[in-house]
């Protein structure tokens, strides 16, 4: 980031003068509803960043990596890479209890994956952004073997 540069996170807290909330307030949910949307938006960047395609090629692509199998084996190829705090941040969001959890999922994938988003969001929310792509580029580097 260049001097007078902010990024998103930033941007959206001072337009829409948003306070600073201490993050361990929040609950390993709601770090992982944000931390879907983004997984998704890094997923979708890499996937335009790679070359204009038809909307639907996109669609499928990102569909074959935005899901609870997918980003339960990408979880657990991860947790060696994760640092102490992250590896944390990520049981907790495995094993929060939820109400529901995907129709096209086993129970165990929805509960890892949900993991995997706690963590982006928590990252996200800590100004890691860096750190989020960084994961999400050795588990993509290495998408053959998981």
């Amino acid at each position: 980031m260049s001097a007078g540069e902010l990024d998103l996170t930033h941007i959206i807290k001072r337009d829409f003068e948003l306070a600073d909330v201490d993050i361990n307030t929040y609950s390993p949910l709601t770090l992982a509803f944000i931390g879907d949307g983004v997984y998704e938006i890094i997923i979708r960047t890499f996937l335009v960043g790679k070359g204009n395609k038809g909307v639907n090629a996109l669609a499928k692509e990102k569909n074959s990596l935005v899901n609870a199998g997918t980003q339960s084996r990408i979880a657990e190829f991860l947790k060696e890479y994760y640092t102490e705090e992250e590896a944390d941040i990520y049981r907790r969001g495995k094993n929060a209890k939820t109400a529901n959890h995907s129709k096209n999922a086993a129970y165990s994938d929805y509960h890892r994956a949900t993991g995997l988003e706690a963590l982006f969001g928590y990252l996200y929310l800590t100004d890691r952004v860096e750190r989020a792509v960084e994961l999400m580029k050795i588990a993509l580097d290495n998408l053959e073997e998981i």
